[in-house]
């Protein structure tokens, strides 16, 4: 039974984090926004069925994980009392797909909750939804052909690529090679990021960047990878896969030297994860889509906030 009325439709809940405080009232009073939560599960139901149509298969591995690795992130810990340990909520899941590859599987994927002990924005909620995708025998070049096919129908309109360091020339007016390479992140997030409107790929991204990625051939300070960004945002982020093991064990042990100095975003030394890629991983490419920005950009909503059902927010 019903103790309270509900808010008048014009003037009962108009406050933004009132909204998102309380969103049932919020999805019953603002019909478009449940509009929005269905367009992102319509979404997430269209991209399993061409990926099916495709020979991927869907596979799930741990949240719980005993190193965070994947992404260069700040991670959530806990603690597990029963095996008296600390665990972290995955920044990503790849270095577990990646073990997929190595047991035989050659085209994965996997939509699930990751965690990430960062800011709030617009592009950022702590707990969001990635996709991740792995193609064993696949390069760079052809899974951005093929992230082009699959997801045109969500980013209509002409597709172009420029390459890290001639964006970072254009919308910045600066040279990467006077750059000192803490300054290079920054620069592409503030000065860059936000001035590419088109859907764009930018490649050829400097290897200190970028530690699970293959080195190009002709360049091994740059590497075969690529971020998809539209109206600002980063939308996909994939590259052809480090296979090597021993380039992979000096990667891992720099971002291991990073995080003991205090980087606390840097990727930690993973021995099970390096013992594995000494069985031998196929050559291969994967990439990962934050499924909330893409519904975000599809449903022209200001705030990934606006596409998340209950985003996180202090408690009062």
């Amino acid at each position: 039974k019903s103790l309270r009325p509900l808010p008048t439709q014009w003037y009962g809940l108009k406050d933004v984090e009132e909204r998102y405080r309380k969103r049932y009232l919020d999805l019953i009073l603002n019909p478009e926004v449940k509009e929005k939560i269905i367009s992102r599960s319509k979404i997430i139901e269209t991209l399993r069925q061409d990926l099916a149509k495709e020979g991927f298969i869907e596979v799930e591995t741990p949240m719980l994980q005993p190193l965070p690795g994947g992404a260069l992130a700040r991670p959530f810990i806990t603690h597990h009392n029963a095996l008296n340990c600390d665990f972290y909520l995955r920044v990503a899941p790849e270095l577990y797909l990646k073990r997929l590859l190595v047991a035989g599987f050659e085209k994965i994927y996997e939509i699930g909750r990751d965690f990430r002990n960062e800011g709030i924005d617009r592009d950022h909620n702590p707990e969001f939804t990635m996709f991740e995708l792995y193609w064993a025998y696949q390069d760079w070049e052809g899974l951005m052909k093929f992230t082009e096919k699959l997801l045109k129908k969500f980013i209509p309109g002409k597709w172009e690529k420029i390459t890290f360091e001639a964006a970072l020339k254009k919308y910045a007016k600066k040279d990467i090679k006077k750059l000192r390479p803490e300054e290079i992140d920054e620069i592409f997030k503030k000065e860059v990021r936000p001035k590419i409107i088109k859907p764009t790929f930018v490649t050829h991204y400097p290897k200190f960047l970028s530690p699970f990625a293959k080195p190009v051939e002709d360049n091994p300070d740059l590497t075969e990878r690529f971020q998809l960004i539209v109206d600002g945002m980063e939308i996909v982020n994939g590259f052809s896969e480090l296979n090597d093991p021993v380039d992979q064990r000096q990667r891992m042990e720099e971002q291991e030297r990073k995080y003991r100095a205090g980087n606390q975003e840097a990727s930690r030394l993973d021995e099970d994860f390096l013992e594995a890629l000494e069985y031998g991983m196929p050559p291969a490419a994967g990439w990962g889509v934050g499924i909330d920005r893409l519904a975000a950009l599809v449903t022209k909503s200001h705030n990934v906030k606006e596409i998340i059902a209950f985003p996180t927010l202090k408690p009062r």
